[in-house]
This record gives C-alpha cells, structure tokens and sequence, in this order.
C-alpha cells in the first residue's frame, strides 16, 4: 500500500468511526429521528432477542479485545502494514457496531422511568457529560494516533513517532480510565430504561471491566513498574477519596 493510499485509508477510517459514533450516541439515548435503537427497531420473543443481543455485545467485546492486544498486532502487522493497522483496527470495531445497530432486538418492559420528573433532566445532563468525558479523553490522550490519523500521515511524511511517555492530563490525575468511565455513564444514564438497554448496559460494563484487566496488564508490560507506581495512586473509574503519590498516566491506550 503506497503512502498517499495509508493516508486515505485512514481518512476514510476515521470518517466510518465518526459516523458510527455519533450514530451509537443516537442508539443509546432512543432519539426520535434515528430508525434504529436500543428501544426502537424489529421485534422477536424475549428468549430470541437476548440470545442475539448478547451474541452482538460479545462479538464486539470479542474484537475490539483480541485486536489490542499485543501479540495480536505482532502478528496482524506481518499482513497489515503497521502505519495502517490501528486504522484497519478502527475500521472493523465501527463496522461491528454497525452490524449492532443493524441486528439489535428492542426488548420491551420498564425498569424505571424518570421522564416528566425532577430526574429527567440531571439524567440527560449526565448521559451527555459521559459521551463529552468519551470525546475529550481521546485528546487527553492523542486523539489523532489513537483513531490511526498520525500513523498515517506520519508515514506519509517519512516522520517517526516519538516514543510515548507517560503524562497526566486532566482526568488522568485522578482516574485510570477516564475514557471508560465516561461510557459507564453514558449507558447507564438514562431517565427510560428499558429492559433491552438494560441488556445493552450490562453487557457493555461486563466487557470493559474484562477489557480493563487486559488494558492494564500490556500498560504494564509497557512502561513497567512507573504504570504500577501510577495505578496504586488513582482510582479505577472513580477518583479515590484519598489519594496516595502517583506517576503519570500512559499517553496513550491500548
């Protein structure tokens, strides 16, 4: 693949991810122009929809893990070229949302309701704080080398990356996971939830808790005993309430 050819690659990878995430906003919050979402689409029996609800969550869970992993990508980059593999990476994760948004099963009944009450709007307010706190951890982090754009158009220029080094922008002073916090509470706030976006909810926390353990570990083997030094000192998904020393965070996720 010619360097002009990487770098609309990426381009075009990118503008997949783009498009699927906003669309994925749309799916969780149940807007009223999106044709499908987590409450809204075509029917099946309860038993039906969950198995295939939870085959979706787990098929993704299942990708967006393996191809992260490092010896995975030792291996991928034998037949990918490796200024294009976190963009074919991007790639295939948009396009197993796709096939979520295409396949999910809405499953009726309620678990709570808060519209029409004092509750509505903080709920709202939270749902969109967490896909804002989503967005603005890329950047933390480097939202271009993230989604494979600078691999790209580094290779383009003849440019080697700098090695990464640990930092502590914002969040990451007090959290390890910025990024997943803001999609607990993304999936989790809503003012309707319904049994299906329970499932929806559930499964997803399910697969970045797991997603977590194996992040840290390659963290880890990574930047060695700084990250350790670095976890020790931040919470998880939440600042702690006391906060011993720390080392900065990665610049960059897995």
């Amino acid at each position: 693949m010619s360097r002009a050819a990487t770098l609309l690659f990426a381009l075009f990878a990118y503008a997949v991810f783009f498009a699927t995430f906003l669309y994925l906003i749309c799916f969780v919050g149940n807007v009223p122009f999106a044709p499908l979402t987590v409450d809204r689409g075509p029917e099946a029996p309860v038993a039906i929809a969950v198995l295939i609800n939870v085959a979706l969550i787990a098929s993704f869970g299942l990708q967006h893990s393996v191809m992260a992993r490092q010896e995975f990508k030792q291996r991928w980059t034998q037949i990918v070229p490796p200024p294009a593999e976190r963009s074919v990476y991007v790639l295939v994760a948009s396009l197993m949302l796709i096939v979520l948004f295409l396949l999910w099963r809405p499953i009726e009944g309620m678990v709570w309701d808060a519209r029409g009450t004092a509750l509505e709007l903080p709920l709202w307010l939270a749902f969109a704080a967490g896909w804002g706190i989503v967005l603005l951890s890329t950047f933390l982090l480097n939202h271009f080398e993230l989604f494979g754009l600078q691999q790209a158009w580094f290779h383009m220029r003849g440019r080697q990356a700098e090695p990464q080094k640990l930092r502590q922008p914002l969040f990451y002073k007090w959290v390890a996971h910025p990024l997943y916090s803001g999609f607990f509470l993304a999936f989790w706030a809503t003012p309707y939830m319904s049994y299906g976006h329970l499932l929806l909810a559930l499964g997803m926390s399910a697969y970045m808790l797991i997603a977590i353990r194996y992040e840290e570990r390659d963290l880890v083997g990574h930047y060695g005993d700084e990250y350790v030094r670095y976890r020790s000192g931040v919470g998880k998904l939440a600042p702690r309430l006391r906060r011993g020393g720390s080392s900065p965070p990665p610049g960059t996720a897995a």
